[in-house]
């Protein structure tokens, strides 16, 4: 790991694999475990910096296939890079735009070189190779850069997703070669489906190489909950204690609590701000709709525990009113709630860890939602 990037080991749960510490970047630590809340285009939508940092939040998501396309990485660059682009002085991390890419599946054309699509935006072709995601991810300026992958979608064959999993280790030392600053880490994605024994040769091999840190990607692309569970349980014991692990894509409880008990430091997801733009709160884990009729004369607090802006100013009536009249406060009262509620679940799984009561405080949270999968031990598929 670069002398500006390190991972500190506090605590481990004495039960689970569960573990607190501390991710040191260029532009400040980041305490884990952590949700990192996702600012697509250079923005956590509705939120201003200052009101992003009220939440608790330390480090962000900004997307590389998206800023490439708008407003175009050399504008970012000309604006001083991304962090004084958008005023966020903490770390960034900015994805590869892989999943992006390949979810334009009637628009994109997959190769051993890279991905050919057509910009929604215009029309235009655009070639995405690992060489240019990491250009541009090194224009951009985030602390944390991911490799350049492929996402297989769920569900696909074994071939196919075997495939995809020996692309994406190749694509990734040609991300390495590419690399060329030492102020920002470059993790590699352990890809694999939901066949255990590709994720598990992924890891193993992602971890010769040596990174900076490692994420686990290509999970919730359409699984259910039992299935993500079961392939991250396999896969973040086999990536290095010393560097920070990151399970891209989740958002919700029960989610982000088993990847904790299996060892994972690092959440993203839109949840907080998609729900948000949906009139919906997350309170205490739970979906709240506040169009619901029994939220129009409720006059307490969504949540009377909870320190955010929202919840010491308005009424469950107030936000019901303004979603029900559409207004755009609406929003951003509950991006601010929704943001701080997966934030303080982290913050407070975290003090549990460093003193050794996860387990005991935590437990509801710690079994799939959906009944039981097995492992096809011929095949390494997780079933039904």
């Amino acid at each position: 790991m670069s002398a500006k990037f390190s991972f500190q080991h506090l605590a481990s749960c004495s039960q689970t694999k569960a573990r607190a510490g501390v991710f040191f970047t260029p532009h400040g630590p980041v305490e884990t475990p952590r949700f990192m809340p996702v600012g697509t285009l250079a923005n956590v939508k509705t939120l201003t910096p200052a009101q992003l940092q009220d939440t608790g939040a330390q480090m962000i998501l900004c997307n590389t296939y998206h800023l490439h396309l708008q407003p175009g990485e050399a504008i970012v660059a000309g604006g001083g890079g991304l962090h004084k682009f958008m005023g966020w002085n903490g770390p960034i991390l900015t994805d590869s735009g892989g999943f992006q890419v390949f979810s334009l599946s009637e628009m994109r054309k997959i190769s051993e070189e890279g991905v050919t699509f057509r910009s929604p935006h215009d029309g235009q072709i655009i070639n995405l190779t690992p060489e240019r995601s990491i250009e541009i991810q090194n224009i951009l300026g985030a602390d944390v850069i991911m490799a350049f992958d492929e996402c297989p979608p769920y569900p696909a064959s074994r071939e196919d997703v075997e495939a995809a999993t020996q692309r994406t280790y190749r694509w990734l030392e040609r991300c390495v070669v590419a690399h060329q600053r030492s102020d920002q880490a470059l993790f590699g994605i352990v890809q694999g489906g939901v066949y255990l024994d590709l994720r598990c040769d992924a890891a193993i091999a992602l971890t010769k190489l040596d990174l900076p840190g490692y994420a686990i990607g290509g999970v919730s692309v359409g699984e259910p909950p039992e299935l993500i569970a079961k392939i991250v349980q396999a896969t973040a014991p086999l990536l290095p204690p010393e560097k920070p692990r990151y399970l891209m894509g989740v958002g919700t409880y029960r989610e982000i609590a088993i990847a904790i008990a299996s060892g994972v430091d690092l959440f993203d997801c839109v949840i907080p701000t998609r729900w948000a733009r949906h009139g919906t709160a997350m309170v205490q884990g739970d979906r709240w709709n506040l169009k619901n009729a029994r939220f129009r004369e409720d006059f307490t607090p969504l949540d009377e525990t909870c320190p955010c802006y929202t919840c010491q100013n308005f009424s469950r009536a107030y936000l019901s009113h303004l979603v029900r009249s559409q207004e755009i406060l609406a929003y951003t009262l509950l991006s601010i709630h929704n943001i701080t509620e997966l934030i303080r679940f982290t913050q407070r799984i975290r003090k549990a860890i460093l003193e050794d009561r996860f387990l005991t405080e935590f437990a509801q949270w710690l079994t799939p939602e959906s009944g039981e999968c097995s492992v096809d031990k011929d095949s390494g598929l997780i079933e039904d």
